[in-house]
């Protein structure tokens, strides 16, 4: 039975504490700074505690005489040292979180980068993006605004409680006896927002595809006229993130009231009770107010405990996301053995490929690329040609059958060192943003001289149109080479190829979409390109391809002919129609072609 070729993800389920723990972990934390702001934290916190037993002394003895400088400078050391602590720690928990961040998103991009290409043809760039921006911003906001408020809330909250039982256990229980229908109340509520929070972020993720999707072709956007299909999406997306923003505001709508209601019923029963304990003498003034002070160090940190598990909740779906892609399987790039000799024939023996179960798109496909020599692939569109460079480069591996190089399976190599023998120039030629020196050397590991750059850029006819660019090679060819005209893309791609160098060479018809002066030029540059390598051509015109060393004719992802141009139009029947259809074209074209060859033999007895 075929394998997938979407591999599955390494653990599945529902994220919890330990896997979120882990991750955290995994991010190389700074433990030492963490440790000293939650230290310090910790330490304001235990300030705060005292400083209602100082309110509570100097309202039941108060009077000008009995306040001393002692009393002041205690009460003021205090304040100041809880901001100074606050302060150090709110910027070493910001330190902290930055670093945690980093870490995930240090490990994100790597895994990225290894991921296989089946990954990126069933998830969407910007859903991958989000991965990588907004929910990591979720675990830092955790981080640095939520988690030390969590642990100086708790020690806040039984710090005081357990002063409040000292000083009067009756009132202590009346305030305590209200929490449990806070509670009730509450945490139904806490799990609709978690509910909400999540499928905002997946939305927040969906229309972060929608506008990287849009954006990055804004050109065919406009060509086609587009504008109103796309802004109708984007405005679906909009209006689901309104949704959600409205239910999460109704969540918090009903929240906050319900909190402050039953805050105020609190303080209402309590300064009633507290202030009849205090005329029948039970208590005094002052802890009545030292009571209330504490409580408000118990209603506050609640609040800021409510907003970390709301946060958490949050996290925890970041988390879940982030570790689909940490937990996908990956490509491993240098596991595997050296290419020795590259200079060997290739073959393919019984090669089965499908994309999806049950529809294959090669079937049992078996022939041999002579080193050395040119073999061209033809045939009609869907027919499996891409395909089989798809599996040649090793984006994919077959469900059956073996690609060699000579006796041994390319799969015996790393991917590095197999993919730096091969060089390929596409129809698109696709170039990176940058200049045209970052282009052609775009992978080269080592340094590359400028010589050697103009050598590469002689070769591939591209030396001429980059000396008279201003800034020659250090042009900025705008995003995807925008700047540049096709022709002049096709002739840096072959550029960049030749400077690496490679022993296999995979053409994906790289002229077919050039008008015919710029396919003059980049034929030339091509055949500098394929001497002496062994090279794979995809011919979607029969027309640049009669002169190859073989041919193989490719249907619905069966080869069903093999030979040199003449062979085929002696013995198969469709090669026999694609060639009267095509090689007519060529001879009504020959006229407009023949004056820019003859330019192209002057201009080289003048390079000669």
């Amino acid at each position: 039975m075929a394998r997938s070729n979407t591999p599955p993800t390494a653990k599945e389920g529902k994220t919890n504490w330990k896997a979120f723990l882990q991750l955290l972990m995994q991010a190389n934390p700074p433990k030492l700074i963490l440790g000293i702001a939650l230290g310090l934290s910790v330490i304001s916190t235990l300030v705060s505690l005292v400083i209602p037993l100082f309110t509570k002394n100097a309202v039941d003895s108060f009077s000008v005489s009995s306040i001393s400088w002692a009393q002041i400078s205690g009460m003021a050391i205090a304040f100041f040292g809880m901001a100074i602590g606050s302060g150090v720690s709110i910027y070493l928990l910001n330190y902290a979180g930055q670093r945690v961040v980093a870490g995930i998103r240090d490990r994100l991009w790597k895994k990225l980068l290894v991921l296989p290409v089946s990954y990126y043809d069933n998830n969407e760039t910007g859903d991958t993006i989000s991965r990588m921006t907004n929910d990591t911003a979720v675990i830092k906001g955790l981080i640095t605004e939520h988690m030390s408020g969590f642990i100086t809330g708790i020690i806040s909250i039984i710090g005081s409680i357990v002063v409040l039982l000292y000083m009067d256990w009756r009132m202590t229980l009346i305030m305590f006896s209200v929490f449990p229908l806070a509670f009730l109340i509450l945490f139904p509520l806490g799990r609709q927002m978690f509910l909400v929070s999540k499928g905002l972020q997946t939305e927040t993720a969906g229309f972060t595809a929608i506008l990287n999707r849009v954006l990055s072709e804004i050109r065919l956007v406009k060509a086609a006229n587009a504008e109103p299909g796309e802004y109708a999406e984007g405005s679906k997306g909009i209006g689901k993130l309104f949704q959600f923003g409205l239910k999460e505001g109704r969540i918090q709508a009903m929240m906050s009231p319900l909190v402050s209601f039953v805050m105020l019923m609190l303080f209402v029963v309590l300064f009633g009770y507290g202030g009849m304990r205090v005329s029948s003498g039970a208590i005094t003034a002052g802890q009545l107010v030292a009571f209330m002070l504490y409580l408000f160090q118990i209603v506050m940190p609640i609040t800021q405990i409510t907003q970390f598990f709301t946060q958490m909740q949050k996290a925890m779906g970041a988390t879940d996301t982030i570790l689909k892609v940490l937990d996908h399987v990956e490509e491993k790039p240098h596991e595997g053995d050296s290419v020795k000799d590259a200079s060997q024939s290739l073959h393919l023996e019984q090669v089965a490929f499908s994309y999806k179960e049950g529809e294959p798109v090669l079937k049992n496909v078996s022939f041999t690329m002579e080193a050395g020599k040119v073999t061209a692939i033809v045939g009609p569109s869907g027919s499996g040609k891409t395909t089989m460079f798809s599996l040649l480069e090793r984006f994919y591996t077959p469900q059956s059958g073996s690609i060699k190089l000579g006796s041994d399976s390319i799969e015996k190599f790393s991917l590095v060192s197999w993919r730096s023998q091969i060089g390929y120039v596409s129809q698109e030629s696709p170039l990176i943003a940058g200049t045209i020196r970052d282009n052609i050397c775009y992978g080269m590991e080592r340094e590359v001289s400028l010589e050697e750059l103009k050598q590469a850029a002689r070769m591939a006819y591209a030396d001429a149109f980059i000396e008279e660019l201003p800034n020659q090679y250090e042009t900025e060819v705008g995003e995807r080479g925008i700047k540049l005209s096709g022709g002049q893309r096709q002739r840096i791609a072959i550029a960049r190829a030749l400077l690496r160098n490679p022993k296999i060479l995979m053409l994906d018809e790289a002229t077919s979409s050039l008008d015919s002066k710029s396919e003059v030029v980049v034929q030339q540059a091509l055949q500098n390109l394929m001497q002496g390598r062994t090279t794979l051509v995809i011919a979607h015109r029969l027309s640049t391809v009669v002169d190859a060393d073989q041919i193989v004719f490719l249907d619905k992802g069966k080869v069903t002919g093999m030979g040199t141009h003449q062979e085929l139009l002696a013995s198969h029947e469709m090669y026999r129609e694609f060639a009267a259809q095509q090689l007519q074209l060529q001879d009504q074209q020959a006229a407009a072609v023949i004056p820019q060859l003859a330019e192209m033999a002057k201009h080289e007895e003048l390079r000669a």
